[in-house]
């Protein structure tokens, strides 16, 4: 992990040493220099998500007033090419269960974003600040050759009027939505009463299809695009800004799973002018200062960086967002208090990236733009 460190110490000692000259007899010009080394060699770091005591990012927090946020950390010099230096984290709201795709309305200027095993989704208006219920119930299902998809997950669009999405099992689980029928990959020993907490009239099914990435055509046609062998529980997934190159998160292993599941990696394919996919390649392992910094939500920047959630565990300071180039170097990472599932770039501007972590909803202004169809 590399820290920057910012502006010029000897700078700030000589208009230092210059005050205490301006306020002193000039004899006492020497005694002013040594206060002001003094003071610079004591001064407070800002506390940040690792320190003891760690950061308070609620509302009654001390501010972040240092130029730039000290969980905004450059890995590589060029992330401060893509960082705002005059901006901090902020925390929109808090007491979820588990928040999950966020998804940015330009017209609305409002933001969605999911509250999933509260089976609701939730809006956050940028006017005021206000967060309401936006649905509730949210679930729904969809079919592919006549068989229920799992829990459809992350989406994209596509210039060409289609959308692409991503179909993991993770709805399999009690937590999160509802185990299988009794028999069912996730409630194979039928111990688990998948009816309970249901509408009236909820037929509990079992898992019908393997974890593939699909395209759906403007006519509504669903083709398959990424089978299961190829990436293995797929979550997120993002083009990139030319739409030449599909990203794919393979996150962990989910319920039912019978072979060895995701790894916590992305894959990258190539996109084709007929939307066929080719030259499959591990873009990165997610490894980071030897952590494990599963990624879940991903999105691409105007200049091609993929920008991914990070699900570091236990692992605190690694949990949040990192960076990457398009050739896969890590250059940045913003590091929240709590494990991240999704993100988006929204804003008036598309320049403000949304974090939905845990049990709340982040923000932080960027120095660039998310990536879009429009």
């Amino acid at each position: 992990m590399t820290c920057n460190v910012r502006g010029d110490s000897q700078s700030r000692i000589s208009r230092r040493t210059f005050a205490n000259g301006l306020a002193v007899a000039a004899g006492a010009t020497v005694l002013g220099a040594n206060s002001a080394l003094a003071q610079q060699s004591s001064e407070a770091a800002p506390p940040t998500t690792i320190t003891n005591p760690p950061r308070d990012f609620g509302p009654d927090g001390a501010p972040t007033t240092y130029f730039w946020d000290p969980d905004i950390i450059a890995v590589d010099p060029s992330f401060n090419n893509l960082a705002q230096p005059n901006t901090a984290i902020k925390r929109l709201y808090t007491g979820l269960l588990w928040a999950e795709g966020p998804a940015w309305s330009a017209q609305g200027r409002y933001l969605l974003w999911s509250d999933i095993p509260n089976n609701r989704q939730m809006r956050w208006s940028e006017d005021d600040g206000r967060v309401s219920v936006f649905r509730s119930p949210s679930n729904n299902s969809d079919s592919f050759d006549g068989k229920k998809l799992n829990s459809p997950n992350d989406i994209v669009a596509h210039p060409d009027g289609s959308y692409w999405f991503t179909d993991p099992p993770y709805g399999g689980q009690l937590y999160e939505g509802e185990p299988d029928a009794p028999g069912g990959a996730s409630n194979a020993g039928g111990k688990l009463n998948p009816r309970i907490g249901q509408p009236a009239g909820f037929v509990p099914g079992k898992r019908e299809l393997p974890t593939n990435c699909y395209r759906i055509d403007p006519s509504g046609r669903i083709d398959l695009v990424v089978t299961e062998d190829q990436v293995p529980d797929p979550n997120g997934l993002a083009f990139s800004p030319d739409f030449k190159k599909l990203y794919v998160v393979s996150t962990g292993k989910g319920p039912g799973d019978t072979g060895p599941g995701g790894k916590g990696d992305m894959f990258v394919f190539d996109v084709g002018a007929d939307n066929k996919l080719t030259n499959q390649k591990r873009f990165s392992d997610f490894t980071i200062d030897g952590v494990k910094c599963g990624p879940d939500g991903v999105r691409c920047d105007v200049n091609g960086n993929v920008w991914a959630s990070s699900n570091a565990g236990r692992h605190v300071g690694y949990s949040g967002v990192t960076v990457w180039t398009p050739d896969g170097k890590l250059i940045g990472r913003i590091r929240l208090p709590e494990v991240c599932g999704n993100i988006c770039f929204g804003g008036p501007k598309r320049n403000r990236l949304f974090m939905a972590a845990s049990q709340s909803l982040y923000a932080v202004y960027t120095a660039t733009q998310g990536a879009g169809p429009g």
